[in-house]
């Protein structure tokens, strides 16, 4: 599959409520690589493997919740023509200038129909992953927490997730993966969208509430990664919302948590394949059950309703 537009998801702004707290957690438990402060206080961090100069970006609020949340595209040139594409759909931009946030472009900023901020952006300073791109190891065997591979996806939740899908799919050059429908059988409850070949790359649930997160998503390489991770949490007395299980949806598998502010976060591995000339798959309300948590087939209230 040719990578022309938008690569892949590439950073967050998550807000939390103590940030010296939560620098602290996001390298011990979750493992993450600290990247250094900007002059508004913010923390950077990102992955082992990544190679770009931060994936997760901390702020501190009175309120959890995500700021924002951005795609990288190809190159600058793009990043102009999705631009133009987002005016003439009737978005209205904004330019936010190079080193706004550290070692990264210029970036184009709007906002959804559900009410969140997405950026795009171009240029970010490569720092390298942690076992370089000369003669390489396999992975570096030894570090703190739960050492993800990168950050993969959100799920936010809003109302408007039709016009959401609607300028993902025609503007932005996504797919629509997969998708549940409420009890009247025409009405999305959730949709699954995808810029790459992977599972989803974003995913949108109605909701009354705009602008609410549901979960930040990082990639594991394993199953046997994931029931470690949930090892870690439990020693760590990480509030595990479920898991370890698998879902239907994507098939990947997956535990749900909580960071000390009360976002959830997620550990995530697997999924399938998905190619811009697939059908995308559809759950009906009857099965949404065991398409969201396959092996105890039902769904968790709190799973559902609990967000920032």
């Amino acid at each position: 599959m040719a990578m022309t537009g938008v690569l892949r998801p590439g950073h967050a702004q998550i807000r939390v409520l103590d940030l010296e707290e939560s620098i602290k957690w996001y390298t011990d438990v979750m493992g993450l690589l600290p990247m250094g402060r900007d002059k508004q206080g913010r923390a950077y961090f990102k992955t082992r493997a990544e190679r770009d100069h931060n994936s997760v970006i901390l702020r501190q609020a009175d309120q959890a919740g995500i700021d924002f949340f951005a795609f990288k595209v190809l190159d600058d040139a793009t990043l102009a023509d999705f631009e133009r594409k987002l005016q003439a759909h009737g978005v209205e931009t904004k330019r936010i200038p190079a080193g706004e946030l550290l070692e990264t472009g210029e970036r184009v900023r709007f906002q959804i129909p559900t009410g969140h901020t997405i950026e795009l952006y171009a240029q970010k300073t490569a720092v390298g992953s942690t076992i370089g791109c000369h003669d390489p190891e396999v992975d570096v065997i030894d570090g703190p927490g739960i050492r993800p591979i990168r950050m993969d996806h959100c799920l936010l939740y809003g109302g408007d997730i039709d016009g959401n899908v609607k300028l993902f799919t025609e503007v932005l050059g996504f797919t629509l993966v997969e998708r549940v429908k409420l009890e009247d059988g025409q009405t999305d409850l959730a949709v699954w969208l995808t810029c790459s070949a992977k599972a989803h790359d974003i995913a949108f649930v109605r909701h009354a509430e705009d602008g609410k997160l549901h979960h930040l998503s990082f990639q594991m390489p394993s199953w046997e990664s994931v029931l470690r991770a949930a090892d870690i949490m439990s020693i760590k007395r990480v509030s595990i919302d479920i898991g370890p299980t698998r879902h239907g949806i994507t098939q990947g598998t997956t535990i749900y948590f909580f960071d000390p502010s009360g976002n959830r976060l997620e550990t995530f591995c697997g999924g399938y394949d998905h190619y811009p000339d697939m059908q995308h798959i559809t759950w009906s309300w009857e099965h949404v059950g065991r398409g969201i948590f396959y092996h105890d087939r039902k769904l968790n209230d709190a799973f559902l309703s609990v967000v920032t």
